[in-house]
């Protein structure tokens, strides 16, 4: 758990500096760093931008009145604003998850030098 709360705290402050992918970086490094097995870091990495990324999108949905994610759901024709908010937070999670991911199995090979 201590890994998903890195991870969110640190996407957050990079997120109001950086690009949207550098959510990726904290996922990498603390993915390499706690070195967990393969399914728990994309598990963990995953549930920490989804709640990031998703509680974002959603209080600028609330924020608003859904005016923004009304449009965007109409413009994807996905029906529900609330759709617009829930694919944010699985696209979140997925870059997320996957760099923490990426992070654990590079601690896990094995060196080898010739």
């Amino acid at each position: 758990m201590l890994l998903t709360i890195l991870i969110l705290i640190s996407a957050f402050i990079l997120n109001l500096f950086l690009p949207w992918w550098s959510i990726a970086i904290p996922g990498l490094a603390f993915g390499f760093y706690f070195n967990k097995k393969a399914l728990p870091s994309f598990g963990l990495g995953f549930l920490a931008l989804f709640v990031l990324w998703g509680g974002q999108a959603l209080y600028i949905h609330f924020g608003n009145d859904a005016i923004l994610s009304t449009r965007i759901a109409e413009m994807l024709s996905v029906g529900s604003p609330l759709v617009v908010v829930l694919i944010t937070g699985i696209i979140g999670g997925l870059v997320s998850g996957l760099a923490t991911l990426t992070g654990s199995l590079v601690k896990e090979t094995p060196r080898k030098f010739s």
